[in-house]
């Protein structure tokens, strides 16, 4: 019996000596590798930035502000020329069909989508995942040019006039989900997505028929 519990002993030893040993090499590769990676976002965030909203002489990223809709957070890089605004990109993050799935979205001054650039997703390589490109300009689902200012922007299955990727309703649906919410953050003006309205244009015909109410 003595045995036995000198050999249980041992093996709980040896265990806790070779978790120590794991949890100091992954805290040792975790700050070797901390920096590159922190280097390698920040070239992806400064290459797409440049992308989406081309011809600033600020730093965006510099002068990034966070605006805050419904409870979720949104990163805006403000792009200038010569002191005025050209547009900006924003970031926007939605649950596509395998995770998250992270945009950056360019719109000129007017609220137009210049470009955009996918900053990450777990979407299926070969379907959703050619949310990389679908949706670029000259492609089959180019949103480029077009503006959530008059209305969601939504695939062709729900009525919209964007074609969704092959086989990828749902992760076209999360692209066009997030591009939308980019728009509200950038313009300050809600886009409702069930209707193709605007919540401010809404708010605006209610005060209108009010107003006209009260004079009749």
């Amino acid at each position: 019996m003595k045995k036995l519990e000198s050999s249980l002993k041992n093996m709980v030893l040896v265990l806790t000596g070779i978790t120590i040993i794991c949890v100091g090499l992954l805290a040792v590769v975790n700050e070797v590798t901390k920096e590159p990676i922190a280097a390698a976002n920040a070239k992806t965030l400064s290459d797409a930035v440049n992308t989406v909203v081309p011809g600033f002489d600020n730093n965006p990223i510099d002068e990034m502000k966070t605006v805050e809709v419904d409870g979720v957070s949104y990163k805006i890089y403000p792009a200038t020329q010569g002191g005025q605004s050209i547009g900006a990109a924003v970031e926007s993050s939605v649950m596509g069909f395998g995770g998250n799935l992270t945009i950056l979205v360019g719109f000129n001054k007017d609220g137009q989508i210049n470009d955009y650039s996918l900053l990450s997703h777990a979407e299926t390589p070969g379907l959703g995942a050619k949310a990389d490109v679908w949706f670029k300009r000259g492609a089959k689902g180019d949103i480029t040019g077009k503006s959530p200012k008059n209305g969601a922007l939504t695939v062709s299955k729900d009525g919209g006039e964007i074609d969704a990727i092959t086989a990828s309703t749902i992760t076209s649906r999360a692209f066009l989900k997030a591009v939308n919410a980019a728009y509200t953050a950038f313009s300050g003006q809600a886009v409702d997505g069930a209707t193709g309205a605007t919540q401010q244009a809404d708010k605006q015909n209610v005060e209108q028929a009010t107003a006209k109410g009260a004079a009749n």
